[in-house]
């Protein structure tokens, strides 16, 4: 979750934000340049099931290489 008070985007924020474009982009040159671009938007969907199940997604490797904050410890929330 964006923490308003840091103006800081943890790991699961950009992952969350990369999901969605990747998504977007995929249905957006399916319908306009080729369908087979939909494939795109279904290898999506299938690793945002399998990273349900094993809470593991390549996204987040190159997100920790990256340097992107893990976690929130510490933050508590607002009510």
């Amino acid at each position: 979750m964006y923490n308003e008070k840091e103006k800081k985007m943890y790991r699961e924020d950009f992952l969350r934000m990369l999901a969605g474009t990747v998504v977007l982009t995929g249905l957006t040159l399916g319908y306009f340049v080729n369908a087979g671009w939909f494939l795109l938007t279904a290898f999506a969907g299938l690793n945002l099931l399998q990273s349900s199940f094993t809470h593991w997604c390549p996204a987040m490797y190159f997100l920790d290489k990256c340097g992107v904050k893990r976690c929130r410890c510490g933050i508590k929330k607002e009510s």
